[in-house]
């Protein structure tokens, strides 16, 4: 009899899932399927071959795939693999505290190379996907011009601090912060734009927001004191280098795949106004896909006629922590990140950190979420490419979330007891 076991089934998103197959004939060819649909219906899929061993079983952890989405041994790969029935959508986790994502896995006993609706699975299990935490507390947060939503691990505190911020995709964006507060840390999901009153369109940074927020985050009682965290990735990353650079309130960054510079738009901060560096529209390509590529378009940070709009990093009173994806098609992350090292290492400073990821693209999460390799944006007419080779951009994901909380520990004083 077939069976076909998935561990844990309730668990949660950054958690890996051990998936096996038992009473297969010796040699048994099977197909394994994984399917999700998120909240506005979008459907994800993805599939992969495995031939059963004599014993008549396929352990996804210790097998390899021989075709369908990866090839190879991955124990999580139907999970990073899903990808979207309709071009151009991104997985994204909306309501993080009372809902998870559903993923079924069914097994086929043969090789299904397209997905039918007459082929019934011969064993099927669904597996439960939270994005926080037993005991973790979410605050919507209106303080002031703040907008946000605010994750409290359980227990009284006092925790680490981190602001938490997205990129172009505007709005409000919760599920990194809420699987963050689940291993200990009091993070503030920041929305800048897009979102409730606060402007439509991002049309200048106003580095006295996120001013506001920082100390908004130290004021509450649970956050320790004397310093915060933030962590970013894309046009969000700007904003958090910018934040390391200004507020004396950051002592910890990370970066992932943003400039050192102000890139489209000015940046305003008290009597300070640095203007932007913009795009070479010309060199901007079309992907096969149909998606915009930017990364040809990019400005050189490195050319002299750009430096009124790199970012001081040597100013910085904390620690940074880059996380560069090589594959990145949406912007030179390396170089940017590269002349941020040599600002900091030209002034003396040993406070920055640069890991580099081959393969990887731009939108790097947490771990076991799909590739997204091109998706719509809110701030633009058309798809973007975001890059990334699928295996090493699962790598990628995996390690560096382990890298980012080690980070976070280190560089937050006196946190062990409560982490």
């Amino acid at each position: 009899m077939f069976q076909l076991t998935a561990t844990p089934q309730n668990g949660l998103a950054d958690e890996p899932v051990h998936i096996q197959v038992t009473g297969l004939p010796p040699s048994q060819m099977v197909t394994l399927k994984a399917s999700l649909k998120d909240e506005k219906g979008n459907l994800f899929r993805s599939k992969a071959f495995y031939r059963a061993n004599e014993a008549g079983e396929v352990d996804v952890e210790r097998h390899p795939s021989l075709g369908g989405d990866y090839i190879g041994v991955h124990a999580m790969g139907l999970f990073w693999s899903l990808k979207p029935e309709k071009a151009f959508r991104r997985l994204l986790k909306r309501d993080v505290i009372n809902d998870p994502f559903r993923v079924t896995l069914d097994l086929y006993d043969s090789v299904c190379l397209q997905d039918s609706t007459t082929a019934q699975p011969r064993a099927s299990q669904m597996v439960q996907r939270w994005f926080s935490g037993p005991g973790v507390q979410r605050k919507q947060i209106r303080e002031g011009r703040v907008r946000g939503a605010l994750f409290l691990p359980p227990g009284e505190g006092p925790f680490p601090g981190i602001i938490d911020l997205f990129g172009n995709i505007g709005g409000l964006v919760e599920f990194r912060a809420s699987l963050l507060a689940t291993h200990g840390f009091a993070v503030l999901a920041l929305a800048y734009f897009a979102y409730e009153d606060l402007p439509e369109k991002l049309l200048e940074l106003d580095l006295e927001y996120f001013e506001e927020a920082a100390n908004f985050l130290l004021a509450h009682p649970k956050i320790q004191r004397p310093g915060i965290g933030v962590i970013s990735v894309s046009k969000g990353a700007e904003v958090a280098l910018a934040m390391a650079c200004y507020l004396k309130q950051v002592v910890a960054t990370v970066c992932i795949n943003g400039p050192n510079a102000v890139l489209d738009i000015p940046l305003r901060y008290r009597d300070l106004l640095l203007m932007p560096m913009h795009y070479h529209r010309e060199h901007i390509q079309t992907h096969v896909s149909g998606a915009v590529r930017f990364l040809n378009g990019n400005r050189d940070p490195w050319n002299e006629l750009n430096q009124q709009s790199v970012l001081p990093v040597e100013k910085a009173q904390g620690c940074i922590l880059f996380i560069v994806g090589e594959n990145d098609e949406c912007l030179d992350s390396r170089a940017h990140a590269e002349q941020a090292m040599e600002q900091l290492k030209s002034h003396g400073r040993s406070t920055g950190k640069m890991l580099v990821y081959p393969g990887a693209g731009h939108l790097i999460e947490p771990p076991y979420a799909p590739l997204c390799f091109a998706s719509w944006s809110t701030a633009l007419p058309c798809p973007v490419l975001w890059g990334g080779d699928p295996v090493a951009h699962a790598a990628a994901q995996e390690h560096s979330w382990g890298e980012i909380q080690k980070f976070f520990r280190q560089h937050f004083r006196g946190t062990r007891g409560k982490l």
